[in-house]
């Protein structure tokens, strides 16, 4: 019994550090498909999207990868969504990738990122309810509420 509860600590701390570990980075001319920003200028703020075929597609901030994902006909004509095999954000409080199907979401905060006003993720519930506080955030926002026209209208200082 002891040993079972060992193993089930042991996963829980190591599981979200080997996600991690796999998730490839970007390089230092990687550029962002929306936006054409340098990705690795703004390690606090990189989302990566990973295919079947083994390749990566980065972006500066949630925002952009939002965009990407609500419009892939225009940003990768070639790629459909069943090729998705990975979507990761970087966590605000302890910068590591996260699955991003599985983040928070704050919009509206006084926390700016490379381009401007952002989605900025968050692990937990705990996390996201504390930084919407501290940051004067409007909402917190789970993966699959968030559409293009949240994404678009963040341009603007509008918080759908």
């Amino acid at each position: 019994m002891l040993r079972r509860a060992f193993l089930i600590l042991l996963v829980a701390f190591w599981a979200p550090l080997a996600v991690a570990q796999n998730v490839p980075k970007p390089g230092a001319k990687n550029l962002c498909p929306v936006c054409g920003m340098l990705v690795s200028k703004y390690p606090n703020w990189v989302a990566v999207v990973t295919w079947k075929d083994g390749h990566a597609h980065f972006f500066d901030g949630a925002k952009d990868m939002f965009k990407f994902l609500n419009d892939l006909n225009k940003y990768a004509p070639n790629h459909r969504k069943e090729d998705i095999t990975g979507i990761y954000v970087t966590d605000f409080y302890n910068l590591e990738r996260i699955d991003a199907r599985k983040a928070l979401f704050v919009t509206g905060s006084d926390v700016l990122g490379p381009m401007g006003h952002e989605f900025v993720p968050l692990a937990s519930k705990l996390d996201a309810d504390d930084f919407l506080k501290d940051h004067k955030g409007k909402k917190v926002l789970p993966f699959e509420r968030i559409t293009a026209s949240m994404a678009n209208a963040l341009d603007n200082g509008r918080f759908e």
